[in-house]
């Protein structure tokens, strides 16, 4: 492969002043290896890509179904590759400045509905008040109920919600006040249901020996609070208890929910983007798919022609 020295002297690059890990210059490796088989089918070098070539590859990837994420990310190693060898001199031009990156499908969420996120409540709110059960079974119950509550009411991300302190436990509190990415911080809402929940489950906590204080979801782990993990596995248990299709949950879909249900019900997206804290109110139109139905009923309910029948104007006489 012609031009491979130009790679070495890359990868020796990302090593030396990005400090890049072995994995990471592996997979540049192979990246540019392959688009370096592809050159040498047309008779050309690592370093003598034309703009046409580096499109003509990007449609072999397609052509060959990768996915769009994998197009993209070696589109990605090339672009790094051609600025490296522009900046050492060895080109004039950058072959991949035109180059577009394949347009992702973003999936959408899976969605709970309200009556499935009310069954799992019913059972964690039954297990946490049965006195014949044992205590710590009856605190991860209670516990869970607190966790959906808050997720529900307040759309909060998981690490989040986890790690919410104990001064969230004030049965005074109406709004919690959460840094999110960024440490950028937002207020939210939290319900009289969240509250109760919250209370319920914090009396069950405190009777427990060493509860901790300053966690309102205490763990034995190095953060010292409840992990993304074990509220995860908690959750599926839960959700196959209350018959809920456990691949359907995890604690994201909960925050998946709180935006679909508040859009279903009229909501302003410019308000479920804060409540979110999203940066881009483009991440959050990913749930307007929900409104679909809501738009199609409201139109059929209101339009002046929509429950016409379609029979034509009526006859002259």
């Amino acid at each position: 492969m012609r031009g491979i020295h130009h790679l070495e002297a890359f990868l020796e690059m990302l090593s030396a002043e990005r400090g890049a890990a072995a994995n990471t210059l592996a997979a540049y490796r192979r990246d540019i290896e392959d688009f370096g088989a592809f050159l040498a089918a047309r008779k050309r070098g690592l370093s003598e890509a034309g703009a046409e070539d580096v499109s003509a590859y990007l449609a072999s990837l397609a052509v060959a179904g990768l996915a769009t994420a994998t197009q993209a990310r070696r589109l990605s190693a090339l672009r790094r590759f051609h600025r490296f060898l522009y900046g050492e001199g060895v080109r004039g031009d950058d072959p991949t400045a035109l180059a577009e990156a394949p347009k992702k499908r973003r999936a959408l969420p899976k969605i709970l509905s309200a009556e499935e996120v009310l069954a799992m409540l019913t059972v964690a709110a039954a297990e946490a008040g049965n006195a014949e059960r044992p205590p710590a079974r009856r605190l991860v119950a209670a516990r869970l109920a607190a966790l959906i509550e808050v997720a529900y009411a307040t759309g909060l991300r998981v690490s989040e919600l986890v790690g919410l302190t104990n001064a969230a436990a004030r049965p005074d509190l109406a709004m919690l006040t959460v840094r999110g990415k960024g440490g950028k911080e937002r207020i939210v809402p939290l319900s009289d249901r969240a509250r109760a929940a919250i209370a319920a489950y914090v009396a069950l906590r405190d009777a427990a020996p060493g509860a901790g204080r300053r966690w309102l979801f205490p763990a034995e782990s190095e953060s010292g609070h409840l992990t993304r993990q074990s509220f995860g596995r908690d959750l599926k248990w839960l959700a196959s208890a209350a018959g809920v299709p456990p691949a359907k949950v995890s604690p994201h879909v909960l925050r998946h929910a709180f935006a679909s249900h508040l859009l279903a019900g009229g909501a302003d997206l410019r308000v479920v983007q804060a409540l979110l804290g999203h940066a881009d109110i483009a991440t959050t139109e990913i749930y307007t798919h929900v409104l679909d139905e809501r738009l199609k009923a409201l139109v059929n309910e209101h339009h002046p022609l929509a429950t016409r029948e379609a029979a034509g104007p009526a006859a002259g006489g």
